[in-house]
């Protein structure tokens, strides 16, 4: 099976269920709070390893209890976590998430550490890979550290993943070092203009991505399930639909389990399918990575 080598973030998330989310000004009294480790990239991580992902994790935490706390439990995940840098300066990154009745989440991200992981923290044993090797990706830390990492990945053969999240614009030179883009419906808007509402919308988005230089397409929809655009496919791939209670971290969890099912060699429409199978358990369960499925959940 190819390595899958995350590079991204890690957080704490601080989390609330409330009734509704509060609007400017307002104080709304929550329910239950709990903390749980969070952060797109060790989210991804975390989903790829209970998948039986053979990962290895590169991000950046304080010198603190919450980077100390991250690290252990990236060890007992079964991850390979030589390669996680502490900054003596900043904190760890934090979450702050409040999640309503209907399942859906606010969340604001003080990035700490994150935000300050560049090219020069990044081991070169990092780099000894094999050409199907996967690096996967999200936008949570510098860009010019992703359009590094993308660019030289690419030149060594190996496949690239961006989860293009949160939303921002990407030069095309990161565009075209990209094997598979996975941008939610808002993000695939911030990229290519294009409103995404429904199939014949994310089709058009999609190709435009397409014509941009990336090679495969994936947009995200929701409940919809995810578009998929690549050589000789062009269509919406369904997910079953269930009762959401926390929707925090599905796109990661999908993302992991996407990159799983790459490097065990699985098409992209399989592949698909399994990754919305994966990310429709976690949506049922409160949590981040508590929220990622393991590989019996899924047969």
């Amino acid at each position: 099976m190819s390595k899958i080598i995350v590079i991204g973030s890690s957080n704490t998330d601080m989390v609330m269920k409330v009734k509704k989310h509060p609007l400017p000004g307002e104080t709304v009294l929550g329910g239950s709070f709990f903390m749980n480790p969070g952060g797109k990239g060790a989210n991804q991580a975390v989903a790829a390893a209970r998948l039986d992902g053979n990962v290895t994790f590169v991000t950046k935490t304080g010198n603190d209890l919450f980077g100390a706390e991250a690290q252990h439990l990236f060890s007992k995940e079964g991850i390979d976590d030589h390669y996680i840098i502490k900054d003596p300066v900043n904190p760890s990154g934090v979450a702050l998430i409040t999640v309503d009745e209907l399942g859906e989440n606010a969340i604001a991200v003080a990035s700490g550490a994150n935000g300050t992981l560049s090219a020069y923290d990044i081991d070169e044993k990092v780099f000894d890979t094999e050409p199907a090797d996967i690096f996967l990706m999200q936008l949570e830390i510098p860009l010019a550290t992703v359009e590094f990492v993308s660019e030289k990945a690419f030149e060594k053969g190996n496949r690239v993943i961006l989860n293009p999240a949160p939303a921002r614009k990407l030069p095309d030179n990161t565009l075209q070092c990209l094997y598979l883009i996975t941008p939610n419906e808002n993000e695939a808007e911030n990229l290519t203009g294009i409103k995404v509402t429904d199939t014949a919308s994310a089709e058009k988005a999609a190709m435009e991505l397409h014509e941009m230089g990336v090679k495969n397409v994936v947009i995200t929809l929701g409940g919809s399930g995810a578009y998929l655009l690549s050589e000789g496919i062009s269509k919406l791939i369904p997910v079953i639909p269930v009762k959401p209670v926390d929707t925090t971290a599905a796109g990661d969890i999908f993302n992991g389990a996407l990159a799983v099912a790459v490097a065990e060699g699985k098409g992209l429409e399989e592949a698909v399918l399994f990754a919305n199978k994966a990310a429709a358990i976690s949506v049922t369960r409160l949590g981040a990575q508590a929220s990622a499925p393991f590989r019996k959940e899924l047969t």
